[in-house]
């Protein structure tokens, strides 16, 4: 029994289809088929069943399959142990991040960590808070960092710094001339936002149910994938958004977009790890980076 022939089983058994697995491993569909078959030779046992198309686990299938995981789990962790030999000389770091912190405040903490690891090679990719989430449960993010807020007991969450959004409009938005804005006017123009699973969108209506408005009652113009689409639309003169105050800031100082008065709450920016999942000397050296500057902010 081989480690390949643990991944070629694995991959099988959870896409439940032979040609799904080979192409998930890049391998000829008749390597899948020849491991599979090696496996249940050499120890006289059929771990799936043909039905049509697709295959299903036996029940020593299914029992071998708990046991198949755990080693190639424990072949994984061993590898890595090898891997760090060199003192974070050189390695892979996934890191995923929301719009707003990939665009505005992770950068110099990826600067800094690059200048004192420049082995590691740093992967970043950028979505919103679910799919950063989806990304550090599936193992696809060593660690993510969003500014929303997750109920998932796969994951933990801890902060590293606060944030502030603020309402902008156009400079020729009605608003724009009003000394402060009363939440039963929220209702009263249009706005554009971000996707459903945004951090930015969640913590906004959020912030509107604790001022008794109800997310619904808004009128949504248009929903847009970014941050920098909202500014531009509003920019443009389609009604209000509700951005980071640190995105806003060069449109306000151009004279381009006009901050509304309405305290929306403090955010705060987390750092997303898996609970069981172990982390790399890579990622605890990031993690202690981006967590060290505001635990010593928040110290009496």
């Amino acid at each position: 029994m081989t480690l390949e022939q643990l991944r070629v089983f694995v991959a099988v058994a959870e896409r439940q289809h032979v040609t799904r697995a080979a192409v998930a491993l890049n391998v000829a569909q008749s390597a899948v088929s020849a491991a599979i078959a090696a496996l249940e030779a050499r120890h006289d046992v059929e771990l799936f069943c043909r039905v049509g198309r697709g295959v299903h686990l036996t029940e020593a299938g299914a029992l071998f399959l708990v046991e198949a995981r755990a080693l190639l789990a424990r072949a994984e962790a061993a590898g890595l142990v090898l891997s760090e030999l060199g003192d974070l000389k050189r390695g892979t770091l996934a890191v995923q991040a929301s719009h707003t912190i990939a665009n505005y405040w992770l950068p110099r903490h990826l600067v800094a960590f690059r200048h004192k690891y420049p082995g590691i090679d740093i992967r970043l990719t950028i979505g919103n808070t679910a799919q950063v989430a989806a990304a550090v449960r599936e193992g696809a993010a060593d660690l993510g960092f969003i500014e929303g807020m997750i109920e998932d007991p796969m994951l933990t969450t801890e902060q590293v710094a606060r944030d502030q959004t603020v309402i902008v409009v156009g400079t020729a938005h009605a608003w724009s001339t009003i000394d402060r804005l009363e939440p039963e006017r929220l209702i009263e123009t249009d706005w554009v936002l971000r996707e459903p699973g945004s951090g930015t969108r969640s913590t906004f209506e959020a912030a509107l149910q604790g001022f008794g408005v109800s997310p619904g009652a808004l009128r949504l113009a248009l929903e847009l994938p970014s941050n920098e689409a909202l500014r531009a639309a509003v920019e443009a003169g389609l009604g209000a958004t509700v951005i980071s105050a640190s995105i806003a800031a060069p449109s306000l100082e151009a004279g381009l977009l006009h901050r509304v008065r309405f305290n929306l709450p403090e955010r705060y920016f987390q750092v997303v790890r898996h609970v069981a999942r172990c982390r790399s000397k890579a990622a605890e050296a990031l993690l202690s980076m981006v967590t060290a500057p505001f635990a010593r902010s928040r110290a009496p």
